[in-house]
């Protein structure tokens, strides 16, 4: 059996750039399709698709009717296996990712589009399976309950590890092969033995773990508090009391 070649592009109405879009990628060989302001078909032609290339329209932030079309299509292409390009403007790209959190899981491409770039953006996105390109998190937590709650939050869209205390946090980082390393680590500020700051201190005096990001998560947020949290200079901070939708915004941010 041939390699599967089919692109198809879906947008919320004709555009010119797509236009351009898909005759580029007929230029580079490969068979391409649209489907326009018709999103169930994604569903139906999900199955014979090797790649989806998805075009934002500007307004998408300013029409409610536009974003539940979104959550809709990047959920048909997850539940389908398949990978997606998403093709939008930057200054929206942070917003788009806290109203459609999945999202996350596609590679996003700036608009303009570099041209020069794009075959290799395609071919890349070709070869990678969406479930091999989640990013992966760990959570080093005391509170076995409240790293389940946060697991379960964010395990669509990131591969999700919890350990429940500092050292296990460092022996598991240790072991981790470099192919499927840790992205992110959410690390409790309080914890009995060795707390937070001890573990952030050994992470970071070791060339193998010294670059991964560190975000406290803190039960206290007064400005004391938080500023003893930043003193100690981690990627960030999120207090236990932040919802769900702001977590995977926030952690949208980091990557």
């Amino acid at each position: 059996m041939g390699e599967n070649k089919n692109v198809v592009t879906v947008m919320f109405q004709n555009s010119v750039v797509v236009k351009g879009i898909e005759k580029k990628l007929a230029e580079l060989g490969y068979k391409v399709s649209s489907i326009v302001n018709d999103f169930e078909r994604v569903k139906i032609v999900a199955p014979g698709t090797a790649l989806f290339v998805l075009y934002l329209p500007s307004d998408v932030l300013d029409d409610k009717a536009k974003i539940a079309s979104l959550n809709h299509i990047v959920e048909y292409v997850k539940e389908a296996g398949k990978n997606m390009l998403v093709i939008g403007e930057v200054k929206y790209h942070t917003d788009i990712q806290r109203l459609v959190p999945d999202i996350k899981m596609f590679d996003w491409v700036n608009r303009p589009i570099d041209m020069d770039k794009f075959r290799s953006i395609v071919e890349n996105a070709m070869e990678n399976k969406t479930e091999d390109r989640k990013k992966r998190i760990l959570i080093v937590d005391d509170d076995p309950s409240y790293a389940k709650m946060v697991r379960e939050w964010i395990k669509d869209v990131y591969k999700v590890d919890v350990v429940t205390a500092g050292m296990q946090a460092i022996s598991f980082l240790l072991k981790v092969p470099e192919d499927d390393k840790v992205d992110l680590i959410l690390l409790d500020y309080e914890m009995p033995v060795v707390d937070g700051p001890q573990v952030l201190q050994m992470l970071r005096q070791d060339p193998a773990t010294m670059h991964i990001p560190v975000i406290f998560l803190t039960g206290i947020g007064t400005k004391e508090a938080v500023s003893r949290v930043m003193a100690l200079k981690p990627d960030g901070y999120i207090l236990k009391s932040t919802t769900r939708a702001d977590i995977l915004g926030y952690i949208g941010s980091k990557f």
